[in-house]
């Protein structure tokens, strides 16, 4: 990951290495609810290990306060399965959320990204957020996810050609799909 940045409130960014692994599920347990595992997102992230990388970690001094990961999944075609990098969960401790940390990590991700070839983004998100990080939902309206989803708020940013049709899955599961 390039260099560590700062938002307006002296947050520092780190790779989520840096972070607890405890203290990250206690972020996301108050930002998301501790039922949270039970999401879609979570089942097709399944099995995978968080891309060091493209995963962030956001400090208050000593305080972890904000978390990115991102995870490979696959998407599976007709034809074949093609490699992309699920992005989240984005987090924010909830008594620093609106404060600019949502968006340093999603900046230092898309520069990351940029730096280490990364060049087929997915993500379950609001588009209104995301949007601004080149995240939309046009060239994931042809993909499907088993399970619970808004189909307008599966995002894809996309520096490659990427198959308009498909079904993501975990990246342990890259069978094609027979038509």
């Amino acid at each position: 990951m390039p260099g560590a940045r700062s938002t307006s409130l002296a947050v520092v960014l780190t790779p989520l290495s840096n972070a607890d692994p405890e203290t990250v599920e206690a972020l996301l347990d108050a930002a998301f609810g501790a039922d949270r595992r039970g999401r879609t997102a979570y089942r097709l992230r399944e099995g995978a290990v968080a891309i060091p990388e493209l995963s962030v970690a956001a400090w208050d001094g000593e305080r972890l306060v904000g978390t990115l990961q991102s995870w490979p999944v696959a998407l599976r075609t007709a034809t074949g399965t093609e490699m992309l990098v699920m992005v989240g969960p984005v987090a924010v401790v909830p008594d620093l959320q609106t404060q600019g940390i949502g968006k340093a990590l999603m900046a230092a991700l898309t520069a990351a990204a940029e730096a280490t070839g990364a060049d087929a983004l997915m993500m379950i998100g609001d588009p209104e957020y995301y949007e601004r990080f080149g995240f939309t939902a046009a060239p994931a309206a042809g993909w499907r996810i088993d399970g619970p989803y808004e189909q307008r708020r599966l995002l894809a940013r996309l520096r490659r050609p990427v198959a308009a049709e498909g079904n993501l899955v975990p990246s342990r599961c890259p069978e094609p799909v027979t038509s």
